[in-house]
């Protein structure tokens, strides 16, 4: 069955939609966030926030997948204006945890939404992105407790993301990406 314009659709699936828009979004300021460390000369924390980039991206495309594999209808629109302007990297950080709190709260919603509209196979593709969401809050305020403790001194946050980088490999239990996972 194709989901046409003429057929209702339902809250879960608009919001899905509009989750791509957001995780997009995540994306781009993410990129910003890495192109400001990376232009402080500060390696491991640019490098930290452009992968935080493609797994935003990955995200989106998960959920562009989950979309096309129920045969909805699928549009990629522009994204919202970044941030790029900043001070110190306590700020980045600080709007990096916003974001994802925001994020998590948009995942959040998709979830309570699927339950609502007894969507089980909806529900369920959401259980993935709640345990991200956790992983991700999780990360960025230790990484923020970090900064702040460093009071200044970045090359102290610089060492801890070197200490702390493990060999983070795709997490096998991730939704299928469309186009495949970068």
């Amino acid at each position: 069955m194709n989901t046409t314009d003429s057929e209702p659709r339902s809250k879960f699936y608009e919001l899905l939609q509009e989750q791509v828009h957001n995780e997009f979004n995540a994306e781009r300021q993410y990129i910003a966030l890495a192109v400001w460390f990376d232009a402080e000369d500060l390696p491991l924390l640019a490098r930290h926030f452009y992968r935080q980039a493609v797994e935003e991206r990955n995200h989106a495309m998960a959920i562009v997948q989950y979309l096309l594999d129920t045969d909805h209808p699928v549009g990629i629109g522009g994204t919202d204006a970044v941030r790029n302007d900043f001070s110190d990297p306590v700020e980045l950080i600080e709007l990096a945890l916003r974001q994802e709190k925001q994020v998590a709260a948009d995942i959040e919603s998709l979830a309570k939404t699927a339950r609502a509209e007894d969507d089980y196979t909806g529900e369920q593709f959401v259980q993935w992105f709640l345990k991200e969401q956790v992983e991700e809050i999780s990360t960025m305020s230790t990484l923020l407790n970090v900064a702040k403790r460093a009071g200044g001194n970045v090359f102290e946050i610089e060492r801890f993301l070197e200490r702390e980088a493990g060999g983070q490999g795709p997490d096998p239990t991730m939704p299928p990406v469309a186009g495949g996972a970068l």
